[in-house]
């Protein structure tokens, strides 16, 4: 696994969550990594109307801050390309 790091919240303080990465050599393609806070109970009921989570899946919250560097990793994620 190729993580490129791109960044952490930059109010967070210790340079804890939430993160952003681009995982390169992921086996469909350039995936984003993204750490962040688990939604609350209220939220995740929100979101399964839509989309109901797998198993392995979970819902995270990003803060708005984190754009610039989502929108970072978003366009290295495409200059890799499929990796297929």
């Amino acid at each position: 696994m190729a993580l490129l790091f791109f960044g952490t919240d930059p109010n967070s303080g210790g340079g804890n969550c939430p993160a952003v990465w681009v995982d390169t050599e992921a086996a469909e393609g350039p995936e984003l990594v993204l750490q962040g806070k688990f939604a609350d109970t209220a939220t995740r009921a929100a979101c399964s109307q839509d989309s109901p989570s797998a198993e392995d899946e979970g819902v995270i919250r990003i803060p708005v801050r984190m754009v610039d560097q989502i929108r970072k990793a978003c366009d290295a994620a495409e200059a890799v390309g499929p990796q297929l």
